[in-house]
């Protein structure tokens, strides 16, 4: 608690990711069985959920391992499902908005930066807003629904793919993440409206006053 990472744990963690990354190809397959105009959000969740073969807690627990090693393979699943999920939705964005110009992955560049980069967006400045974005979204405790609902599923012991994907399907609520399209469109509207630089015509102007 309270600790800062050192720049060595940060390294350690970018290079277990990069080894983890790799996703399995029957995720893509599932992915693109879907048609394009399917929601991302629903290409997202059904892609992790294709992941869940991979589950290692999974095997693990089918395999009768002891209650008190619950947590290894927990955690080697959840570490291989941060380490993928940029992959998949990169992917996802290229397939819907790119043309399916898919972009793989640079070894070189760290989590955030390799996120940006697959999205097909190549700049230090863009890197380093996917670095502060990400890291401000890192940490969302257990109050909105799609963490809770992550807490919720994982207590069943549903392996962590399965939990992180009743979690997506949270976000994609109207009232939870999907605001966030809610909002771009009102400012679409509002632009659109009151023009770029909110210099609308004398006209809007009187009708507001109104």
């Amino acid at each position: 608690m309270d600790e800062l990472p050192t720049v060595e744990d940060v390294q350690y963690l970018t290079n277990e990711w990069t080894k983890r990354n790799k996703v399995p190809g029957h995720v893509f397959d599932v992915i693109n069985a879907l048609p394009p105009t399917s929601k991302p959000m629903t290409q997202f969740s059904t892609g992790i959920m294709a992941m869940a073969t991979e589950s290692l807690f999974q095997k693990a627990y089918r395999e009768g391992v002891p209650k008190d090693e619950y947590w290894d393979t927990t955690y080697e699943d959840v570490m291989n499902l941060i380490a993928q999920l940029p992959t998949i939705a990169a992917y996802i964005y290229r397939r819907n908005y790119q043309g399916g110009d898919i972009i793989p992955p640079n070894p070189k560049l760290d989590w955030a930066a390799n996120f940006a980069h697959m999205m097909g967006y190549d700049s230090e400045e863009v890197y380093r807003l996917f670095r502060l974005y990400l890291f401000l979204h890192a940490d969302h405790e257990g109050g909105n629904v799609s963490a809770h609902t992550t807490h919720l599923v994982s207590s069943a012991l549903s392996n962590p793919f399965y939990a992180y994907a009743a979690g997506m399907t949270g976000l994609a609520g109207p009232l939870h993440g999907y605001a966030n399209q809610e909002v771009i469109r009102w400012i679409k509207g509002m632009l659109e409206e009151i023009g770029p630089c909110g210099c609308a015509d004398d006209e809007k102007k009187k009708l507001r006053i109104m």
